[in-house]
């Protein structure tokens, strides 16, 4: 897996060589597709409430890259954290390694199972996400192994949580994320991975560079 990656203060954006395998869910073309582009861009936070009205997430995240030029199938994420927060850690064992592309802040930390803020299903939401990372491999994964990528993400960023003891101010419990978080995975081309969790290198692997990265961030 070959790309270019910048950043400045309104994003960062990866473009790859070649389309890769991706899964995520991201407000912009999330799911699975074949991705060209990713980015992950700051947008600002309605702490007070004052605005009422929001263009779709979406739109918003398709204006940016139609802006950009970024041709092909773009998946973007948005944040209310500021782009000084992103951090990058890239691990490797025996030829194959993971990379992860971080964003943090905890203003909307919750637990699990907290009240939620929303209380109608399909409710609009305008909150934004605050923890939102890509995890990169060159490894060969299988649908069913990038599902178990985000699983292990999850787990290590609530690991992460809990030892800062990043607690919900709903519930006053150690928080397991924050309300909108998003998470992506794309997949390499090079040896195939089939199991990601606990018990095998890989999932050791891609949780210590998802707890570090998170960890750096969050001590900012």
């Amino acid at each position: 897996m070959n790309y270019n990656f910048d950043i400045n203060e309104l994003f960062f954006h990866l473009e790859f060589d070649e389309p890769v395998s991706m899964m995520s869910s991201s407000v912009l073309n999330g799911g699975f597709c074949k991705a060209s582009h990713f980015f992950n861009t700051k947008v600002d936070a309605n702490f007070l409430g004052e605005k009422t009205e929001f263009e779709k997430p979406a739109v918003s995240l398709l204006n940016i890259a139609n802006r950009n030029a970024w041709n092909g199938v773009t998946v973007g994420m948005m944040t209310a954290a500021l782009m000084t927060s992103f951090r990058r850690v890239k691990l490797e064992e025996q030829g194959i390694w993971i990379e992860v592309f971080l964003t943090s802040g905890v203003s909307n930390a919750r637990r699990a199972g907290d009240t939620a803020d929303y209380q109608f299903m399909n409710e609009a939401c305008e909150k934004v996400g605050t923890i939102n990372m890509i995890l990169l491999t060159n490894a060969s994964l299988s649908p069913n192994s990038m599902i178990e990528c985000i699983m292990m993400a999850t787990e290590a960023k609530s690991a992460c949580l809990q030892d800062l003891n990043i607690k919900s101010p709903v519930s006053g419990e150690i928080a397991t994320g924050t309300g909108t978080d998003s998470c992506a995975v794309a997949s390499g081309t090079g040896p195939e991975v089939e199991y990601c969790g606990k018990h095998v290198l890989f999932g050791e692997l891609l949780a210590k560079a998802v707890y570090q990265a998170l960890k750096n961030s969050l001590e900012l």
